[in-house]
């Protein structure tokens, strides 16, 4: 009879799923020795302040004194009968509505036409398109601001020599276009980075179905009608949620080109937690301005989730059939 002889392999020859967790750590230790910066840097920058302002809003702060008082809930419940808030959040759903469905459309028209292989100046138009996203967005705000200027602006002078409108519109100082203007702006400025994630999803769409529906007869927009399209379908959905946050974060735009003027008409939800913060005409409100943030917040992650949810269930329905 044979002894069973026990061999031992070293960690380089072992499977990497039976490798222990230390030697894995160990194996990879320097990738995690590069990321302690990073890690550093977001721990301060990013989730300390997320926490502490969690700890501020049942707090009644001015943000300059030592004089905190705790008080509970109490920022909350007047926050929930402020109408100024629900204002805020009411404008700042109706900018997302206003803005992720004319910008994804917009988009996906505009990934359609690049993603043509005969266009040779494909690479320049991807680049013109896709450059107001890495353009400054404070920058942004300002240029746009003169361009809307309703005594020099050149779209005013344009629109009054085409014999559009008999006199200048005042688009940033006039409460019934405010809002629409920034959301022309803001749809110039990030539907570049939609057009990029459309053009990855028209990838994945097999080039033999398009040439096969050509073929039989079907023309381009039929083609993209019932090849493209559903294809790229469950990406849109990704891409949807993408927007729907990036729309929230609305902050250095507005800013810059109205500061939430006129008579609160472009006043979103950051430019309302900013101002009770740091703006505010009497004394900062920085435990009320926190609790504000944390509502907003909790909304944000409450749709996300929703989004997430539905991304879920469209896999399942894809694979089901």
């Amino acid at each position: 009879m044979v002894a069973a002889t026990d061999v031992s392999l070293p960690n380089e020859a072992r499977p990497e799923n039976t490798k222990t967790l230390r030697t894995r750590m160990w194996e990879y230790r320097w990738c995690y020795v590069f990321m302690i910066p990073t890690a550093v840097l977001a721990a301060m920058f990013t989730f300390y302040p997320m926490i502490n302002s969690w700890v501020i809003a049942f707090q009644e702060w001015n943000g300059i004194s030592a004089d905190k008082q705790w008080v509970g809930f109490a920022n909350f419940a007047e926050i929930w009968q402020d109408p100024y808030f629900w204002s805020a959040f009411r404008r700042t759903g109706v900018f997302v509505l206003m803005t992720v469905p004319i910008s994804l459309v917009i988009a996906l028209l505009i990934a359609i036409a690049l993603n043509d292989t005969s266009y040779r100046l494909r690479p320049l138009f991807r680049t013109v398109f896709f450059l107001p996203v890495v353009t400054t967005t404070a920058i942004v705000g300002v240029v746009a601001t003169m361009v809307l200027n309703p005594f020099d602006g050149p779209l005013n002078s344009a629109l009054l020599t085409l014999g559009l409108i008999d006199r200048p519109i005042d688009f940033l100082g006039d409460p019934n276009t405010a809002l629409w203007s920034v959301a022309g702006v803001f749809i110039w400025k990030w539907m570049g980075i939609s057009m990029i994630y459309w053009l990855v999803a028209l990838q994945t769409v097999p080039r033999e179905l398009l040439e096969a529906a050509s073929v039989d007869g079907a023309r381009g927009w039929q083609r993209h009608r019932h090849i493209t399209v559903p294809m790229v379908l469950p990406f849109g959905v990704i891409i949807t949620l993408i927007a729907v946050v990036g729309a929230f974060q609305t902050f250095p735009l507005v800013q810059a080109m109205t500061r939430g003027g006129p008579s609160y008409s472009t006043e979103l939800m950051e430019l309302f937690i900013y101002r009770l913060a740091f703006a505010s005409a009497e004394e900062p409100r920085l435990g009320y301005a926190s609790a504000a943030a944390v509502i907003f917040g909790l909304a944000i992650l409450i749709l996300t989730l929703a989004q997430a949810w539905g991304v879920q269930r469209i896999r399942k329905m894809r694979s089901g059939a």
